[in-house]
């Protein structure tokens, strides 16, 4: 039975079973950001045609002169005509607007392979495109990235998430296919899990670039010169440790219990960054949940740190 709805899938969508032999798909970028130059010079450099890509803004058109040399630059509309496989690597909140525009436009047709970079959503998403014929596939790749030639060879060793229809193995394929070209890792997030996956990351990665920069202020404020380079072998070792080992590699003074220490870090944070205060605390108490919960910190060192870090006048000396 599986077989035969693989076979039928293969058969609907001739694209998709074109996509398990080495056949060359005419690419149209919308847009040409950071991800979808990106992208769309990994798909160029895999042997695909990018016949087209879309951009207004000057930083647009550089990229795509970058990465994208000799590729047109038109409206979305032509550039989705063009092409076999659609890239749409817009705005979280840009991207159902645009499909539902090139649908009305009728600028998809019946074949296309339509890919969205969105790590937000889902195919859902994509439904409109599909009930006008269209495969839909998401892509999103586990990277930060600049639009610089750099992020080609970041993309070789990251993963790209992929979503495709529940049941359609034949658009799970054509998904990892075009990631293995790429260059990346394909792992394939159920549509379901793509809202929580998202968080996930995003509190991973952006929360993290803001922890850092935070980091790196305050020391520049305590009048420490080249602060990236004090902290950077520091916070290496964390990442790694936190990888490898889980919270048993929680250090410092909220896993230690040392309530004095954190109490003087309140008070200074108050004092000289009360913009990062809230932050510490929030974090600090994550640490103490996470140190317990892993057996590093004792109930009664637990119960006075969060104590010390739930009231509101610690950290804040009489006025």
């Amino acid at each position: 039975m599986e077989r035969e709805q693989r076979e039928s899938a293969n058969h609907e969508r001739p694209q998709a079973h074109a996509m398990m032999r080495p056949a060359r798909l005419a690419v149209g970028v919308v847009s040409a950001g950071r991800v979808g130059s990106v992208l769309g010079a990994a798909l160029a450099r895999a042997g695909h045609t990018v016949v087209a890509a879309s951009g207004l803004s000057a930083s647009s058109l550089a990229r795509a002169e970058r990465l994208l040399p000799d590729v047109p630059l038109l409206p979305p509309d032509e550039t989705v005509r063009r092409a076999d496989l659609v890239l749409l690597a817009l705005p979280d909140d840009a991207l159902a607007g645009m499909v539902r525009g090139l649908v009305a436009t009728e600028s998809l047709r019946s074949g296309q392979i339509v890919v969205h970079t969105s790590g937000a959503h889902g195919i859902d998403v994509l439904a409109p495109a599909a009930e006008a014929g269209a495969l839909p596939l998401a892509l999103h790749p586990v990277m930060t990235f600049t639009g610089r030639a750099e992020d080609l060879e970041r993309l070789a060793a990251c993963s790209i998430g992929v979503t495709a229809a529940e049941g359609d193995e034949a658009a799970w394929n054509v998904g990892e296919a075009l990631t293995v070209e790429m260059g990346a890792e394909p792992v394939r997030i159920p549509d379901s899990a793509r809202a929580l996956y998202h968080a996930a990351l995003a509190h991973g990665a952006n929360h993290l670039m803001a922890l850092v920069a935070d980091c790196a202020d305050l020391l520049r404020q305590a009048g420490i010169e080249q602060s990236e380079r004090l902290v950077a072998p520091l916070l290496s070792a964390a990442l790694d440790n936190v990888l490898r080992h889980g919270d048993r590699a929680l250090t410092g003074p909220v896993a230690r219990g040392d309530a004095g220490t954190v109490r003087k870090h309140l008070e200074v944070l108050a004092d000289r960054a009360p913009e990062v205060a809230p932050a510490y605390r929030a974090l600090a108490r994550r640490t103490v949940a996470r140190s317990t919960a892993a057996g590093l910190l004792d109930t009664a060192a637990a119960k006075d740190l969060t104590e010390l870090l739930d009231d509101p006048a610690e950290g804040h000396q009489d006025q």
